[in-house]
C-alpha cells in the first residue's frame, strides 16, 4: 500500500476516534436492544423468547438482567406478539422485529436516540452485570465491543484435516455494545451492499473499525436446540437467579 494511502487511513482513523469521543462527551445514555423476533424453527416450540426456563421466559431473564444496567430497553418481537410483550413488560419499548435478526437490530437501533446501544439475543438468558458493564465501558471509550469466549474443543481444517490453533480463536457471543452512529452506519452500509453477517460486530468490522473484546463464558450460551433448552433449565435451577461472573481478558 502506498505511503499516502496509509497516511490517509491513519488520518481517517484518528478523525473517527475524535468524533467518537466528542459524541460521548456529556452524553452517557445506554439503550439495550434485544433481538427476540426469531420463530424458533430449529427448536420447533414457537418463538424462543417465550420458552419457560425456571418459571420465567427467556425474554424475562434477559430483561431482569438488563433493566437495572441501562437507561432504555427496546425489544423486537414478531408482529403477533407485540401486544402480549407490552402487557407483560410495560417498562420496555416493544417494536415489530424484522424478517432476519439483522433487520430486527437495525430497526431497534433506529428506534432509540441513546448514544450507546447494547445488543443482546433473547435466546441467551444468563446475562451477568459485569459483562454488560465491561462492554458498555469499552464502547464508550473505543466505539465498539463484543463478548467472546475461548474455544474449548479441538478444531480441524475440513479440507486438510490439520488442527487449527485454537489459542488465536474466539467464539463470538452477545452482548455487544456500540456507539449508535457506528451501528447505524454499519447496518445502512450492509443494506446498501446487500451484505449480511451473523453478528453486529462483524458489520462494524466491515467498515474498517476495530471492535474491542470482552471475555464472556459458557454461561452465555445460546438456546438453539432441545439439548440447549434442557441445559438452560438445569442451569436455571442450579443458580436460581442471574449469574454473577466477573468479566476478564479475552
Amino acid at each position: 500500500m502506498a505511503r499516502d494511502e496509509l497516511a490517509a487511513r491513519d488520518e481517517l482513523a484518528a478523525r473517527d476516534e475524535l468524533a467518537a469521543r466528542d459524541e460521548l462527551a456529556g452524553r452517557q445514555g445506554v439503550a439495550a436492544l434485544i433481538a427476540a423476533a426469531g420463530l424458533g424453527e430449529r427448536l420447533g416450540q414457537g418463538p424462543k423468547a417465550f420458552l419457560d426456563v425456571g418459571g420465567r421466559t427467556l425474554l424475562a431473564w434477559v430483561l431482569d438482567a438488563l433493566t437495572p444496567e441501562v437507561d432504555e430497553v427496546l425489544v423486537g418481537v414478531p408482529r403477533e406478539h407485540v401486544e402480549r410483550v407490552r402487557e407483560l413488560h410495560p417498562h420496555a419499548r416493544v417494536i415489530v422485529g424484522g424478517v432476519t435478526r439483522q433487520a430486527t437490530v437495525a430497526a431497534l437501533a433506529r428506534a432509540t436516540a441513546q448514544p450507546v446501544v447494547l445488543v443482546h439475543d433473547a435466546a441467551r438468558p444468563f446475562l451477568d452485570a459485569a459483562t454488560v458493564r465491561a462492554c458498555v465501558a469499552l464502547a464508550r471509550e473505543h466505539g465498539a465491543a463484543s463478548t467472546v469466549t475461548r474455544v474449548a474443543d479441538t478444531l480441524l481444517d475440513v479440507d486438510t484435516g490439520v488442527p487449527v490453533d485454537r489459542e488465536r480463536l474466539r467464539a463470538v457471543q452477545t452482548p455487544q455494545a456500540f456507539l449508535r452512529t457506528w451501528l447505524l452506519e454499519a447496518h445502512e452500509t450492509a443494506e446498501a451492499r446487500g451484505a449480511s453477517a451473523t453478528d453486529d460486530a462483524g458489520l462494524v468490522r466491515a467498515l474498517g473499525r476495530p471492535v474491542q473484546l470482552v471475555l464472556g463464558g459458557a454461561h452465555l450460551f445460546k438456546v438453539t436446540t432441545a439439548t440447549d433448552l434442557a441445559l438452560a433449565r438445569a442451569y436455571a435451577a442450579a443458580i436460581g437467579g442471574p449469574p454473577s461472573v466477573p468479566a476478564g481478558a479475552p
